[in-house]
């Protein structure tokens, strides 16, 4: 079995009980509390959609799938083609938005 891209591997208990948490990670953790995360996450989509990014994603993942043949290709073999594609396509508006989204709650939260 293949394991997934782009996933680390798990840390261990032990490793972690004497480290204190990063910035990033204890923001990522008031992210989570507080549901901002999802909300986020939410928005992007809609924004992503909005511009016609996930259409051009579709076109391409179909234009691969075409090109080496429906059954050669693999969900693996998607992500490491379309993921470098795809971020570098994002927006610049989209990228903004979040950003000053993430500063507003950074300064509500008094992080």
């Amino acid at each position: 079995m293949r394991s997934s891209i782009n996933r680390p591997p798990t840390p261990d208990a032990e490793e972690d009980q004497g480290k204190e948490p990063t910035l990033q990670e204890i923001i990522n953790i008031k992210l989570i509390e507080s549901g901002e995360k999802e909300r986020l996450k939410e928005l992007l989509r809609e924004r992503l959609i909005e511009c016609g990014w996930r259409d051009e994603m579709k076109a391409l993942c179909r234009a691969f799938t075409r090109k080496k043949g429906r059954h050669n290709v693999t969900v693996d073999d998607l992500v490491h083609v379309i993921t470098p594609k795809g971020r570098a396509s994002v927006p610049d508006s989209v990228k903004a938005e979040l950003l000053q989204r993430i500063r507003a709650f950074l300064v509500s939260a008094s992080l």
